[in-house]
């Protein structure tokens, strides 16, 4: 388990001090990428992962988590930050704790994918595919606008 302090706020990779309620409304309704994703699913992500919180005092305020092989992959995803805390550098020390923890495991692939914070993790270390052609995949999600008009908010 990781654990780290910076400006009164800290930084864990305990699964127990992940709050699932206040994750799983991150991602269901602030986020773009999970609009709508059921809190069992939720949940479930989170067992199957690696999660990191931050917290200040009992309120968590960040999240990601690092779907991992524990050998040769990870990939992280679900980085969020509460908008109360961001401007703060919480994402950037998020996951540069993620890359510096799963390195020092002697793990030297790491993934993410994002639509618009390129320059946030460019300065993590990222950089875009060197083949993206040798990718690919079978994504059945539905969108986003197809989630919110099924809940009746488009």
């Amino acid at each position: 388990m990781s654990e780290r302090v910076r400006d009164g706020y800290r930084l864990t990779s305990d699964p127990a001090r992940v709050d699932r309620p206040t994750v799983h409304r991150w991602l269901s309704e602030d986020s773009y990428w999970a609009a709508g994703r059921a809190f069992d699913v939720v949940s479930r992500s989170v067992d199957g992962s690696v999660p990191y919180s931050i917290h200040l005092g009992d309120e968590q305020v960040g999240f990601a988590r690092a779907v991992t092989d524990g050998a040769t992959f990870v990939w992280i995803c679900d980085v969020y930050i509460a908008p109360a805390h961001r401007g703060r550098g919480l994402g950037g020390w998020l996951v540069d704790s993620m890359v510096e923890d799963f390195t020092a495991a002697g793990i030297l692939r790491l993934l993410l994918a994002t639509r618009d914070a390129h320059e946030v993790y460019r300065r993590s270390g990222f950089e875009p595919l060197a083949g993206p052609q040798r990718f690919m995949e079978i994504d059945r999600r539905p969108t986003r606008d197809e989630i919110l008009a099924h809940l009746g908010e488009a």
